[in-house]
């Protein structure tokens, strides 16, 4: 069990799979920056080596001496307390430090850790600090997951690439089965996360979390399922994207203006929808959960299907009879704080709390999200016209 490991071991362990994901990348992958929201590989594993050695190592490690005076300013990425950073459309400029370079960062950050992690005496406060290092770290393997598959998905070779148990994931969906509708009586319910004290990966959330408080639900029943690529198929084929009555002014704006026609990494060939995945590119295949459409797409769609998206805390009231955790899934809440929501002093109150404006949440976890790293109080939040995660839709029927 991942709870039964230490510290140091768990640390290990999640530090090895961020190399694991880019096993299959060759050198010139590792520095693309096809559009502003993707990071170059190369750029993911030195920004979470950065963290441990400007949070942890810097300030709490006797002796410690800093890698490289440069990497600061490289490898930071929005933390204004920090200091000066490069633009983060600029992070596909950087050709130095080389990807060697990188590499030899991590191996001298976690020669570093590994003997801290073993001396140290840890307060209250630095092992919460530690767990959210962790934490960030897998956040940022489903984005190196994400981005590699925008980079290699928009290079016109559509190269394969081997990507750890994303396909045995995926094939799991199958296995599973339908599931019937969830209907949520009226009633008041609990939403947010309930502090456990103990000092062990469970104790972990986010701020964005914190702040359980009681909501009021209509009876609600939502679709136990999420919407398949067949499903969304008749939505397209049924000139879903030429119909401007389906789709919110902003939404429409969107599709307009981008000349948007299907999901992302959709290509009409021959008359036929294939899809390009870490396999290369493939047929559609109608049983899947529809992936990486916009927030925008997934209103359309329900609004085509005479349905809703769900509110954040109705999916949360829902989450213990939903078949959830394969795609991330689009709600309506806007990305707002709860009730009592303090911003931690310096860099750490960055983190969740200064984003909460035009965003909207999305709930669950996806295949490409980290083992452990989801919770039924998760709130990840993006903008209305991104898609380049793997998201979802799921439908409420009344």
């Amino acid at each position: 069990m991942i709870a039964e490991q230490t510290l140091t071991q768990q640390y290990f362990r999640i530090r090895a799979h961020s190399e694991a994901i880019c096993k299959g990348l060759e050198t010139e992958d590792y520095v693309v920056q096809p559009i502003a929201d993707v990071s170059p590989p190369k750029w993911h594993l030195g920004h979470t080596t950065w963290f441990w050695e400007t949070f942890v190592l810097s300030p709490n490690a006797p002796g410690y001496r800093i890698f490289h005076e440069d990497f600061s300013y490289v490898f930071n990425s929005y933390y204004e307390t920090v200091g000066k950073r490069v633009l983060r459309t600029d992070r596909g400029n950087l050709s130095r430090p080389t990807v060697a370079g990188v590499y030899a960062y991590r191996a001298y950050v976690d020669e570093h850790m590994g003997q801290f992690l073993e001396a140290a005496d840890l307060s209250n406060e630095l092992y919460a600090l530690i767990l959210l290092g962790l934490n960030h770290e897998q956040q940022h393997q489903e984005l190196l997951i994400t981005d590699i598959k925008y980079i290699l998905g928009h290079n016109p070779l559509f190269p394969a690439i081997e990507m750890p148990d994303i396909a045995k994931l995926e094939n799991q969906w199958a296995s599973q089965g339908g599931r019937q509708s969830v209907t949520l009586p009226e009633g008041i319910y609990t939403i947010g996360y309930q502090w456990n004290t103990g000092r062990t990966p469970e104790s972990f959330c986010f701020d964005n979390e914190l702040g359980v408080h009681k909501v009021y639900l209509n009876e609600t029943t939502i679709s136990g399922n999420l919407v398949t690529n067949g499903e969304y198929l008749e939505f397209l084929e049924a000139g879903g994207y030429k119909n401007f009555r389906h789709w919110l002014s902003d939404g429409w704006a969107w599709v307009k203006t981008n000349r948007i026609e299907a999901p992302l990494y959709w290509h009409q060939i021959d008359g036929e929808w294939w899809q390009y995945t870490f396999d290369g590119l493939n047929p559609v295949r109608a049983d899947e959960p529809v992936c990486h459409v916009s927030q925008y797409e997934a209103d359309a769609y329900a609004r085509w299907r005479r349905r809703r998206l769900p509110t954040e805390f109705e999916w949360e009231a829902a989450a213990d009879q939903l078949n959830w955790g394969f795609r991330w899934e689009w709600t309506n809440s806007a990305y707002l704080p709860y009730p009592g929501f303090i911003t931690a002093e310096g860099a750490v109150g960055e983190y969740n709390g200064k984003f909460m404006s035009g965003q909207i949440v999305l709930r669950g976890a996806s295949v490409a999200t980290p083992e452990g790293h989801s919770r039924p109080t998760y709130r990840n939040f993006f903008q209305p016209d991104k898609r380049w995660q793997f998201t979802g839709i799921r439908l409420v029927q009344s």
